[in-house]
């Protein structure tokens, strides 16, 4: 069955202007934004100067009678549409996207630097989104003005993800009772990191893995990664007896988490220019894995770094955006996590790099061809 085309998702977005003052439909507003910026434009004034070269492509589309508005009607209408509601849309477009339910999706953040507004006392955007690990997409995201702010905006961006049958991965920021029922109250499995900010937790795993019992280890797995003169041994281990944890004791941090049924560990030893540095990390989950799908599933959350965090500053200069005022930001990071989900297609082989430079900058028929 043909799905609907993707401009379709979107048109649940309300004009935010007055319908008579309307000159330039917001549909292809939307268009012209998106298509430049999937060519590697960065602010309006570049997305306005490739539609001028790039109109006729435009018109395969949508009719642009009255041509292009100015780049300060861009600006105005991006920084005035509802950031909810386009959120909603994504997601609703995303949803058509996956063939399949996603195995690992991954939690975190990222703050675009260059969004912040100092006279305004606006601090720069920081954005929490949704990875789906395997199928390489942005499956959501929501903002928040600092990092810190992360634990009230990550469920919120659970709440609207169809989660049943996935495994969450989150970092020790997110390492939070509510957020884990969450997960779990929506069919899926969490694997938390955990760190200081559960110092009670952290403690007592940290105390347990130091010496454990051999019978109370359930599964081990060393990795080892040698090149560019750096030797990195990874020891994973598993311990799916969590009994010890809920004693009759009571403290401040005693672990609630619903469902723990595993604790683990991973041990890196680092060797590289005749030095030698060793880490322990700890995390919690809420099914029993064996260590080599616990291994799979750490490498994956990481995965988010290399293909989403990575491309938005090096593809996309997200870090030199000085978008500010309005919903500009969180509208367009909206955008890029479009562009991003448009140019992972399974068939194109090519880099993202050198896929924004041919769609539809250089080649029009690029997309059609991959």
């Amino acid at each position: 069955m043909v799905s609907r085309s993707m401009l379709d998702h979107f048109s649940a977005l309300k004009d935010p202007r007055q319908s008579w003052r309307v000159v330039y439909p917001l549909p292809e507003i939307l268009l012209l934004v998106l298509c430049a910026t999937l060519s590697g434009m960065e602010d309006f004034v570049e997305i306005r100067l490739w539609g001028d070269l790039r109109l006729e492509f435009l018109r395969r589309f949508l009719p642009y009678e009255r041509g292009l508005p100015a780049h300060d009607t861009l600006n105005d209408v991006i920084n005035a549409l509802s950031p909810d509601l386009f959120k909603e849309c994504f997601t609703n477009w995303v949803a058509q996207l996956c063939e399949e339910a996603p195995d690992i999706i991954a939690i975190d953040g990222k703050t675009s630097r260059r969004s912040h507004d100092r006279a305004k006392g606006r601090a720069p955007l920081h954005l929490v989104s949704a990875w789906a690990a395997r199928q390489r997409l942005v499956l959501g995201q929501e903002a928040t003005e600092a990092k810190s702010n992360e634990i009230t905006a990550i469920p919120l961006l659970l709440e609207r993800l169809e989660l049943a049958g996935a495994f969450v991965t989150i970092d020790a920021m997110g390492t939070q009772t509510a957020i884990a029922e969450t997960i779990r109250a929506k069919g899926a499995d969490y694997l938390l990191a955990l760190k200081g900010n559960r110092p009670a937790t952290h403690a007592d795993v940290e105390r347990f893995f130091a010496d454990p019992p051999a019978e109370m280890i359930a599964d081990t797995l060393e990795t080892i990664d040698n090149d560019h003169g750096r030797l990195e041994l990874r020891r994973h281990t598993v311990c799916h007896d969590v009994g010890w944890l809920f004693s009759d004791r009571r403290y401040p941090d005693e672990p609630r988490f619903p469902g723990l049924a595993m604790i683990g560990m991973i041990e890196t030893i680092v060797e590289r220019d005749g030095r030698t540095q060793r880490d322990r990390r700890y995390y919690l989950c809420s099914t029993t894995l064996d260590a080599q799908t616990f291994a799979r599933a750490v490498r994956a959350h990481w995965g988010i770094e290399n293909g989403l965090h990575w491309v938005l500053d090096v593809v996309f200069h997200d870090d030199l955006a000085r978008l500010r005022s309005g919903s500009g930001p969180q509208n367009m990071a909206i955008v890029r996590h479009i562009a991003i989900n448009l140019l992972r297609k399974p068939t194109d082989k090519h880099s993202l790099k050198v896929s924004t430079e041919n769609a539809p900058n250089l080649d029009p028929d690029y997309h059609r061809k991959h």
